[in-house]
């Protein structure tokens, strides 16, 4: 694990938990407050939590090239999280749109 600074490893690791995190939070949020559409939220924030995985395991395992698959995994899940973080936002916003 020597291809990253410590520094750098503290900003990885805590974002992914942050990400852990603020999934669990919305969907305690969605729960709560009866606001079903939110879960939705929660579950579109998955793949990018997949692809930071993807990432911290290439790091880990420093960068071999024989796990370079994860790299390309990463740039896949990443587009797919932030597609499907796109699409929850918008049906959030054409739902609540109604109660303006």
């Amino acid at each position: 694990m020597h291809e990253l600074s410590f520094g750098t490893w503290l900003i990885h690791i805590s974002s992914v938990i942050e990400w852990i995190y603020a999934i669990f939070i919305i969907n305690k949020i969605s729960n709560y407050k009866k606001l079903g559409i939110f879960y939705w939220l929660s579950l579109a924030m998955i793949p990018n939590l997949i692809g930071a995985m993807c990432a911290i395991t290439w790091h880990i395992f420093d960068n071999q090239t024989v796990l370079y698959g994860l790299v390309t995994l990463q740039g896949i899940f990443t587009f797919i999280g932030n597609s499907t973080l796109a699409l929850a936002i918008f049906v959030i916003y054409k739902k609540t749109e109604c109660y303006e």
